[in-house]
């Protein structure tokens, strides 16, 4: 089979996607809480929560679109 496509490719990057969900979901639990505790939070930091909220969605959003689920182990 000489033009056999391969789903390596495919599957590295969704795993690469999975990655940084989980990166980007740490990161949005991070600043939301930074917010709740903060007395008076600059606009940078108003900023920064709504831009990792943003990304967080975009990935989900890819993700959902890929159809792809997560094996959790026992």
């Amino acid at each position: 089979m000489l033009f056999k496509r391969k789903g390596w490719l495919r599957e590295e990057y969704n795993q690469k996607l999975l990655n940084e969900l989980f990166q980007e979901k740490k990161e949005r639990i991070y600043r939301s809480r930074l917010m709740e505790q903060s007395l008076d939070p600059t606009p940078e930091a108003v900023a920064n929560s709504r831009l990792s909220e943003i990304k967080y969605l975009y990935l989900l959003k890819e993700a959902k679109v890929r159809n792809l689920t997560i094996h959790l182990k026992k």
